[in-house]
């Protein structure tokens, strides 16, 4: 799948928000933010799209289980279990599962 495919948008893929923590009361001018923990579930052949940034709102992602092709920069890396990425104001990217097991990750980020 090219990086023209993905912007098709998101299929295959469950979100389960776990946590969150308003940050308003917790670090001086956060008001209006909160620090979020989401379990991501990709069925094979699912897709997390379309390309998109990160600017405004930073994140980390732990991966659980089966594999998942973070495709940025021109570059496709695949994360299995035990591995992660970080997602800054740099990041610009899209996830596939081009597994045949569904792939999860835990998504930290604030919004």
């Amino acid at each position: 799948m090219s990086d023209g495919q993905a912007t098709h948008g998101t299929r295959g893929v469950s979100v389960q928000d776990l946590a969150t923590v308003d940050l308003a009361g917790e670090i001086e001018g956060m008001a209006g933010r909160q620090l979020r923990m989401r379990m991501v579930t990709m069925e094979p052949g699912g897709v997390f799209g379309p390309v998109h940034d990160h600017v405004g709102r930073p994140g980390v992602v732990y991966v659980l289980q089966g594999t998942i092709t973070d495709h940025r920069n021109g570059v496709d890396t695949d994360y299995g279990p035990g591995f992660g990425w970080p997602e800054d104001r740099h990041t610009t990217h899209w996830l596939e599962n081009k597994g045949t097991v569904p792939a999860v990750e835990i998504s930290v980020d604030i919004v």
